[in-house]
């Protein structure tokens, strides 16, 4: 396959690093049983794992076209009311490392919630995580329409509201083809006070999503904040600079960090892609982005 027709965010996936010594990861089965996904290749046997202490959490289903959507929650115990932040995967499913994110969101004082708003491709016994072939999720995810997508962010907002979230303080963060879909849903959606985009493919479009982010950012609704790595093969700093002038242009409130040498997936700290140092200043930047606006306290 022409890599030059593949989405962006997976030629920065394919791209990361050179093949690696197998020490310091865990085997394909040991990745498997912990919950993680196998496409996107090695996983580090010192993946951060975060605790439940102080957090409600667990799998929860909420109704949708076409079925019942599982989706993972955290949300701090005996807090009430607690703001709302929709937690966007990456394309490979809701595995543990997404499981893990929605529970630090939640240590923050949030009610996230994490929809695997692919599951239905996982109907005949497909599960994301366990597919090991990156080019077996491109029908997949490739298929995802913004129409689907929106109503099922909507039904995942509505469902934390009806849960006890304060969808008045509500906010989206995602990572990669999830990063994409907070661009996307920021324009949907007026209701949102703020949004975070980690490294989120700006340029990629298709039958199914026939604008993409550049194009969509005079319709953003929010303010977002966008954290991208500048060795990132397949999003350059060019399409990062396009963008912040697009919405520079259509007076929209935005601002972009880009880290030196770090690659497409620096946040992931299950996978070879990640940058320590990086991914931590991103998600105190998160933070920080979260209390500015009003979502976080």
């Amino acid at each position: 396959m022409n890599v030059q027709n593949l989405p962006s965010d997976i030629v920065g996936l394919s791209k990361v690093m050179p093949p690696l010594s197998r020490r310091g990861f865990m085997s394909s089965s040991a990745a498997a049983a912990a919950g993680y996904t196998l496409a996107a290749g090695p996983v580090r046997a010192d993946a951060i794992q975060t605790d439940t202490k102080g957090l409600k959490a667990g799998m929860a289903d909420v109704p949708v076209s076409g079925g019942n959507m599982p989706v993972y929650f955290a949300r701090p115990e005996n807090v009430q009311n607690p703001p709302v932040i929709i937690v966007c995967m990456e394309i490979f499913g809701l595995h543990e490392w997404v499981k893990d994110i929605t529970r630090r969101v939640g240590h923050l004082g949030a009610f996230a919630v994490a929809p695997n708003y692919y599951f239905r491709a996982e109907k005949d016994g497909t599960d994301l995580t366990k597919v090991d072939d990156m080019q077996k999720l491109f029908p997949i995810v490739n298929a995802k329409t913004d129409t689907e997508l929106f109503a099922d962010l909507d039904a995942t907002v509505a469902w934390a509201k009806s849960q006890g979230g304060n969808t008045n303080r509500l906010g989206i963060m995602g990572f990669c083809r999830g990063g994409r879909t907070v661009w996307h849903y920021s324009t949907h959606n007026p209701n949102l006070k703020a949004g975070v985009a980690f490294y989120g493919s700006l340029v990629d479009k298709n039958d199914a999503a026939p604008k993409n982010s550049i194009e969509l950012a005079p319709d953003v609704k929010e303010p977002v904040l966008g954290l991208y790595g500048e060795a990132d093969t397949g999003i350059p700093p060019a399409q990062v600079q396009q963008m912040e002038a697009a919405l520079k242009a259509a007076g929209k409130t935005a601002e972009f960090h880009e880290y030196p040498g770090a690659p497409h997936g620096f946040v992931a700290d299950y996978r070879p892609s990640y940058r320590k140092e990086a991914a931590e200043d991103a998600w105190a930047k998160m933070t920080a982005w979260f209390k500015k606006y009003g979502v976080l306290s």
